[in-house]
């Protein structure tokens, strides 16, 4: 083979191998891990993983709701353990409960437990945007039954866009129209009926004075 023939097919294998790179990257290793997603907490200590740990809020800025913690929690022992509170400095100790709504949360193992969104395990905080600030990084720990107590930073955000579906799923009430007290009521019902009384005797004296 020529020198010139050696060098074209050299050439038309580095653009083959490098076409090859491209559809690897693009499509490899999971395509849909190159998704722009959130960058969250997570943290292992012992067995236990927390991962994707966030706090949720309200979306809306003036609403008093409840926010919600989400994370997922995996396992790698050899046996369960339970998740028996989780508390967010300066919002205090959250409501756990169940996906089912009784028992323990029980991550078992080789296995994960979900907390937040449709039919997965909750924990919430009754006080939302009363303690805490969008944005702002705070200490999440969960206290498991053997591992003891995980700690880390988890940020506060809004159950807006990617959040929305793992946000409160107890939306503040609008407060109701005012509706007349019953003084109110019985007083501005009170004086017609007492005028056209006070009519009805007068009306009667004067007949009877005839």
């Amino acid at each position: 083979m020529s020198s010139s023939l050696r060098r074209g097919a050299l050439a038309a294998a580095a653009i083959a191998f490098s076409i090859a790179s491209l559809a690897a990257c693009g499509a490899g290793n999971n395509a849909q891990t190159l998704e722009i997603k959130p960058d969250n907490a997570a943290t292992t200590v012992g067995d236990i993983k927390v991962q994707n740990a966030v706090v949720i809020t309200q979306p809306d800025l003036e609403s008093t709701g409840p926010a919600v913690i989400s994370a997922t929690l995996f396992n790698s022992g050899t046996s369960a353990q339970t998740l028996d509170a989780i508390t967010v400095d300066g919002a205090g100790a959250a409501e756990l409960s169940a996906a089912k709504g009784k028992g323990k949360l029980t991550i078992p193992a080789g296995g994960s437990l979900v907390l937040g969104g449709k039919d997965n395990a909750t924990a919430v905080l009754s006080s939302g945007r009363e303690s805490l600030k969008d944005g702002d990084a705070q200490k999440v720990t969960f206290s498991f039954s053997k591992t003891g107590d995980v700690s880390l930073q988890a940020f506060v955000v809004p159950a807006k866009t990617y959040f929305e579906k793992w946000g409160p799923t107890e939306k503040p009430s609008t407060p109701a129209e005012t509706s007349p007290s019953p003084t109110e009521s019985a007083t501005g019902s009170a004086t017609p009926s007492g005028e056209a009384s006070a009519s009805a005797s007068a009306s009667a004296s004067e007949s009877a004075a005839e």
